[in-house]
């Protein structure tokens, strides 16, 4: 492959030739289903993405070259099938009685949006498992296991929302922060100060708001989405 990247285009189609089982085999998992080379749109989408694959390469990056690869093909299935997804919605269902070819196509661009879907949504799930096992790493560092939260989450939702609010900006305070974080512990009287809350509230949902503010400053995407704050609604003290 480095000669390839090197100028040499002599060697471009037999290295593809030599991976066509591993692209056959990428697209399939993707889809879930045989895929037929000479027949599947998916096929043509994942050659396509392995010779781009080959353009984009750089060892530096760390990974092999397969591993690129597959998520650049993935990457290249999953635009193919949003596009699918989205033509799909716009075929009437009269179009089915056009003929069989029709029909045929129109159940495989159906297969293809359920494909991205459930892709995605084993993804999520992976990262979410991800996330929460580092957080729980870094809460253990404070002294606070996982179900800790589940006993101090504030029972009536305005309060929760108040105390992300209060996590959160502690999360874009530097100075308080960094003392959250060299500490192990909660800066109370600061937090009571700039917040206007009692010592009472802070001190009695300590651990939610430590996690909710390692969550909002940390790198997790997924469960930041569960701490998002909206954009309406009258606040009031927490209980």
């Amino acid at each position: 492959m480095a000669a390839i990247q090197a100028g040499d285009e002599s060697q471009r189609e037999p290295f593809i030739v030599q991976y066509r089982p591993f692209i056959a085999k990428t697209a399939g998992r993707f889809t879930r289903r045989y895929i037929d080379p000479e027949r599947d749109d998916e096929f043509s989408v994942a050659l396509a993405a392995f010779d781009e694959a080959i353009n984009r390469y750089s060892s530096d990056a760390g990974a092999s070259f397969l591993g690129f690869a597959d998520t650049v093909i993935t990457r290249r299935l999953i635009d193919h099938a949003r596009q699918e997804r989205r033509h799909a919605v716009s075929v009437p269902y009269s179009s089915l009685k056009e003929g069989e070819e029709d029909e045929e196509g129109f159940l495989h661009r159906i297969e293809s949006a359920a494909a991205v879907e459930l892709y995605e949504q084993q993804r999520v799930a992976e990262d979410r498992r991800a996330e929460i096992a580092a957080l729980t790493e870094q809460l253990a560092l404070f002294g606070i296991h996982f179900a800790d939260l589940v006993e101090n989450s504030p029972r009536h939702r305005d309060s929760r929302l108040v105390l992300m609010k209060i996590g959160n900006r502690l999360a874009q305070r530097a100075e308080l922060f960094r003392i959250l974080l060299e500490k192990r512990q909660l800066p109370v009287k600061e937090l009571c100060t700039v917040e206007a809350v009692s010592r009472k509230t802070v001190e009695r949902h300590r651990k939610y708001l430590i996690a909710v503010s390692l969550i909002a400053a940390g790198p997790y995407p997924c469960l930041q989405q569960y701490i998002n704050l909206e954009s309406s609604g009258k606040e009031e003290k927490p209980s």
